[in-house]
């Protein structure tokens, strides 16, 4: 792992979301994506560092959508910037972390990103993405 990448905020209303952040952190988003295999649009701030990632469903049975119904919003996962995303994927596997795909799949801000599932992490949904070179 080489640093905390970003933090995955979900929210209902992502322009409601953006007016607040942007507010809060003195800049507006640098970026606003779709990500259809997820049905989630994202919104990207940057302070510092550090990233905050903005997340609205697209879809009323998307991932987003039902974190929200089961905890509301807040905070949705960490992310974790990786080198080697395939090799992080093995050895957290080999550590007998749950995996929730077995492949790197394609998400937003130009990343392959693989989720462990929160069982395996003391309830936090965690993040693993590498830049798509």
């Amino acid at each position: 792992m080489i640093r905390i990448e970003h933090i995955g905020i979900a929210v209902k209303n992502l322009q409601a979301a953006e007016e607040l952040y942007g507010k809060l952190l003195g800049s507006p988003c640098y970026k606003r994506e779709e990500v259809a295999s997820q049905a989630v649009i994202t919104s990207f701030f940057q302070t510092g560092p550090n990233k905050i990632e903005l997340l609205e469903s697209t879809s009323p049975d998307g991932p987003i959508a039902k974190a929200i119904e089961k905890r509301g919003e807040g905070i949705h996962h960490i992310a974790f910037e990786v080198a080697d995303i395939r090799a992080e994927m093995a050895r957290l596997k080999a550590e007998g972390f749950a995996l929730l795909n077995d492949e790197p799949a394609k998400g937003a801000d130009n990343k392959l990103v693989c989720f462990i599932h929160p069982k395996s992490a003391n309830g936090v949904l965690v993040e693993l993405c590498q830049e798509i070179r």
